[in-house]
């Protein structure tokens, strides 16, 4: 079994893969699947200098539909599943019907199963969700988990500046806490205790050689009060029948409400996915239920905050994701944040069949895969003005003064010719340098094209670039890259993460 790995793909297919994912292998799995909202999330990308870019490309549409994929999947859990799990999916089926809430609660069973057979016994499991489903994923993970195995309902307080005066404002989300087996499974919260008040420590007025501490009598019953849980604070007694010392601890047990902030537009944190969860929120997860060098899994990654957290606290981590655009930032948010950290991505293309496998499968998909093989970022299905006919655009510095030039990328999987070059020259007319990037090998008149464009000239680096460049996808996966300008810290394609060290500096190797 791999770990430190990004999985593309479809999560159902790839945590079926036994080999993949055997049984009882992971021992946290956290995860943040679509709400079922109805609404279309965008990323939103930075320019040079950190400045919050207009440009934005959906990242997903978070609506579900009941179609052939859903039906098969209810069919699959009525004729196949657990009877108690079949029993619940008909019995819903037959009071909603086939409609978009019966697909997102049959898709999201049918991966919650799977996750329950590769969590070990000792496990845990978080799932992230919202008032638009979570009754009925309630009810899922009750039938799947098993009742008893139900531990907690967190709450993730938040404030944000939006508001309403026709609803109660929304300011939480839910996460559902479950243990594969209640009396095995491990936790750590004495890592996550709470700190006193200031006015309860401030009752702790002196100190000895074990720290600080308050006296205290008897309680009605006349003997001394005692903790047996060992999480509260010390009792010592120290005078029988009269009073003894109790010592100031690290802190409380946590509550079951968590007061986390959002990440806001001005965090360095903040990389523009539409859905990104704070650093601080999936510490806090990891560290409770998880050890050091114990196995952490996020089936539905996104910006990869998971992985990032699961890094930092010394834990191996498996991410999937079922798009490039979000594999693409994962694997530039892991190499800011720690350099030098090794991982693999499974699933993308590595040979020219796999890409022209990827190309009539969906477009889409193939685009930003190959935006992400030449280091340029996605600039949006809805191109404007000027940007109309870029696929993707790479920001640098080149001038003094500080001025942002660009290289901008198209995208051709298809059949190309030499227009497909002068389109290019025209759209980047007035930029720094256009890249054509192609599936199938160029002409001789395309390549006769490019050269009659002439070159760039760097005033910073006193040298000549071609203003027109033709890269293959066989050229960029034989490691070929855009001939620019080198890029500078403040030049940055995707909203650039800061570093982190791990904790006490350890980094752990790939399995």
């Amino acid at each position: 079994m791999k770990t430190n790995v990004l999985y593309f793909g479809d999560n159902l297919p790839i945590l079926r893969n036994h080999e993949y994912f055997p049984d009882a292998c992971v021992d946290l799995i956290y995860l943040d699947p679509p709400f079922n909202s109805k609404k279309d999330y965008n990323v939103l990308f930075k320019e040079s200098g950190g400045v919050e870019s207009e440009a934005q490309i959906k990242a997903f549409g978070d609506s579900w539909h009941w179609s052939k994929s859903a039906f098969e999947a209810y069919q699959e859990i009525v004729v196949k599943g657990l009877p108690k799990v079949a029993k619940l999916i008909a019995s819903l089926h037959d009071a909603i019907g086939g409609n978009d809430v019966m697909a997102y609660l049959v898709m999201m069973t049918i991966r919650l199963i799977e996750l329950h057979r590769v969590l070990k016994p000792t496990g845990s499991l978080y799932l992230h969700c919202d008032p638009t489903a979570s009754h009925y994923l309630k009810l899922a993970l009750d039938q799947v988990f098993g009742p008893r195995n139900f531990l907690n309902e967190v709450i993730w307080c938040y404030s944000e500046r939006e508001r309403t005066l026709l609803t109660w404002n929304k300011k939480h989300d839910v996460i559902f806490y479950y243990a594969k087996e209640r009396n095995k499974h491990k936790t750590y919260f004495d890592r996550v205790l709470e700190p006193y008040s200031e006015v309860t420590k401030g009752k702790f007025k002196y100190l000895d050689e074990k720290g600080w501490y308050q006296i205290r009598g008897r309680n009605v019953a006349g003997s001394p009060i005692r903790r047996a849980d060992g999480l509260g604070p010390e009792h010592e007694q120290q005078y029988p029948g009269l009073t003894y010392r109790q010592y100031l601890k690290e802190g409380v047990p946590p509550k079951d409400w968590w007061v986390i902030p959002i990440i806001n537009k001005a965090s360095a944190e903040r990389l523009g996915y539409p859905t990104q969860k704070p650093l601080a929120l999936l510490e806090r997860i990891i560290k409770a239920s998880s050890d050091d060098g114990d196995i952490v899994l996020d089936p539905f990654c996104g910006c990869g905050t998971t992985l990032v957290a699961a890094q930092k606290l010394n834990r191996k981590w498996i991410g999937i994701d079922i798009t490039h655009l979000a594999i693409n930032l994962m694997r530039n948010r892991l190499k800011d944040s720690f350099p030098g950290l090794k991982f693999e991505v499974i699933g993308e293309p590595v040979a020219l069949p796999g890409a022209k496998a990827l190309a009539p499968e969906d477009r889409e998909q193939f685009q930003w895969w190959a935006l992400g093989l030449s280091g340029a970022r996605p600039v949006g299905e809805k191109k404007k003005g000027a940007d109309k006919g870029i696929d993707g655009v790479i920001s640098f510095i080149d001038e003094s003064s500080g001025k942002a030039n660009r290289v901008i990328v198209q995208v051709k999987s298809g059949h190309v010719g030499v227009n497909a070059v002068r389109e290019l020259k025209t759209v980047a007319s007035k930029e720094a340098i256009g890249v054509l990037i192609t599936l199938e090998p160029p002409t001789e008149p395309m390549k006769v094209e490019a050269l009659e464009a002439g070159y760039y000239h760097s005033p910073i680096y006193d040298k000549d670039y071609p203003k027109i460049q033709i890269l293959t996808i066989e050229d960029l996966l034989d490691g070929k890259t855009v001939d620019m300008p080198p890029q500078q810290q403040t030049s940055v394609t995707f909203a650039k993460a800061p570093k982190i060290k791990s904790q006490e500096g350890k980094q752990l190797p790939m399995a």
